[in-house]
């Protein structure tokens, strides 16, 4: 009898159906990285459009006024919406900026993909006369750059060179 060569076709169907299984879960993998990619991205942006909306609200110099408002601004070639709530908080003359941002997809209504809070306030308090003991080195703004009753640094003398 003579010894058989090659492989049945039953074994090459067993073998195919293994490789398309593990092609299937490879694909399956690769499709949902991608997705989380771009969903992480789309957040990454969003929670940059509202720390910027925040930081217009800060840059405005107007204390905000409480209530809600909302817009549209366009950021890395994508249209994002804005909803800005302004509460009062318990500090009087601080209030609290809460932004939530999302793409703007078709008029479709979608989750807000980040969220950012903020305080402005226009509340100042009277500068402390102290200085801390801790502060033993040149201060800006104080006469010979020094702060008043420190002794003065070591770092702050010219070194003699040898």
């Amino acid at each position: 009898m003579r010894p058989a060569r090659g492989f049945t076709l039953i074994e090459v169907l067993v073998a195919l159906a293994i490789v398309t299984i593990g092609m299937t879960a490879v694909l399956e993998a690769l499709t949902s990285s991608a997705r989380a990619t771009l969903y992480l991205r789309r957040k990454t942006f969003a929670e940059w459009v509202a720390l910027n909306q925040v930081e217009r609200a800060r840059l405005s110099g107007l204390f905000p006024r409480v209530g809600t408002s909302t817009g549209k601004v366009e950021f890395a070639k994508r249209k994002w919406r804005w909803r800005q709530k302004v509460v009062d908080t318990p500090i009087p003359g601080v209030r609290r900026i809460v932004v939530s941002t999302r793409p703007v997809q078709d008029g479709h209504a979608h989750e807000w993909y980040a969220t950012v809070t903020g305080y402005m306030g226009r509340a100042i308090a009277p500068p402390n006369p102290l200085t801390p003991q801790w502060i033993s080195g040149p201060i800006a703004g104080m006469p010979n750059g020094a702060a008043p009753g420190a002794a003065p640094s070591p770092l702050a003398q010219p070194m003699a060179l040898p």
